[in-house]
């Protein structure tokens, strides 16, 4: 599937649920959500027939599970059962926050994940707390260790850095990919969310990053089916990643979509235009009208997001998108 200017587009992020067991500051109120009626949650049925019969005869190759965080839906083990046996489907990931990652990650390797990301924004325990709201760091490490034992590889360590929190850390996660083979990913922080945060304490800029990090960083040929640029410290197991997309738009190569757990099809993060293909999907729609309604709809996709700065007036949150 290929938009106006030619960019393929053949990668979808599934959020199977807004509902999430933390309260990161930068995502959402102490006070949580209103959560999305359960009734008006995509079904399993309903996101593997939206990927079989109607994403990937569009070209979609690539998935990636989020949230809110996927692990809370039970039998997330279930849905992952049905999407890897769909012919067509090439790579399928997942993203999380790593506390139900430790009795997990057997199951879900077994039927068929591949690979997994972690949030992880501080690696001091009472630091990663107060970001999280909750979060038990020793946990989510004890998560990380299970996913690497199971072979849910590579394994990338997502760090939304944040002026006046945990910007001083970049040196230590570097030094986590010296001796493991870790990616570590450092994302600017995006007014996607609780923007009132954003408008207090900003982002910092990729490469106010790469000048606070104290390692000698080189370029590395690693890819990804994400924006990331990755840098590696000479003999290093891991890698180092930048998301820069608040001081450099990655728009000219974005190659994905978003079903939202409520069954809204978004075509930018950093948009509002949505089309519903839940109803769609419960109202008998034969997949080829969904798929003309999403080939002319991935027709509007901008070129670029025009400065997300600007972007202020979101009317979801990230975890309700989907992260």
């Amino acid at each position: 599937m290929l938009d106006r200017f030619k960019r393929k587009v053949d990668y979808l992020r599934i959020s199977v649920t807004d509902r999430c067991n933390l309260r990161c500051q930068y995502c959402m109120p102490a006070t949580g959500m209103d959560w999305i009626d359960r009734d008006e949650i995509l079904t399993y049925e309903e996101i593997e027939r939206f990927v079989r019969e109607v994403a990937v005869p569009l070209g979609i190759r690539k998935l990636r599970l989020t949230g809110g965080e996927p692990m809370v839906r039970k039998d997330l083990a279930g849905l992952i059962a049905r999407l890897a046996v769909i012919p067509g489907i090439d790579d399928l990931a997942l993203t999380t926050n790593g506390l139900f990652l430790e009795q997990q990650a057997q199951a879900l390797k077994l039927a068929g994940l591949q690979r997994i990301n972690v949030s992880m924004d501080s690696l001091r325990a009472e630091r990663f707390k107060e970001i999280t709201r909750g979060g038990d760091l020793e946990r989510v490490w004890r998560g990380v260790d299970a996913a690497m034992a199971v072979g849910l590889t590579p394994l990338k360590l997502n760090v939304v850095v944040m002026a006046g929190f945990n910007e001083d850390e970049l040196s230590d996660f570097v030094g986590l990919t010296l001796n493991r083979p870790y990616h570590v990913r450092f994302i600017e922080f995006m007014p996607v969310g609780e923007y009132e945060l954003f408008k207090q304490v900003g982002y910092v800029s990729s490469q106010r990053m790469r000048e606070l990090i104290t390692y000698d960083l080189e370029p590395t040929e690693m890819t990804g089916n994400g924006p990331a640029r990755y840098w590696q410290v000479p003999g290093a197991l891991g890698t180092v990643g930048f998301i820069s997309q608040m001081s450099h738009d990655f728009c000219s190569s974005c190659n994905r979509i978003r079903l939202t757990a409520d069954g809204k099809v978004r075509h930018c993060l950093l948009s509002d235009h949505e089309i519903d293909v839940r109803g769609w999907l419960r109202g008998g729609t034969a997949p080829a009208e969904i798929q003309a309604a999403l080939e002319a709809d991935i027709q509007l996709k901008a070129e670029n997001h025009e400065g997300a700065l600007r972007l202020s007036g979101q009317s979801r949150t990230m975890s309700q998108i989907g992260g």
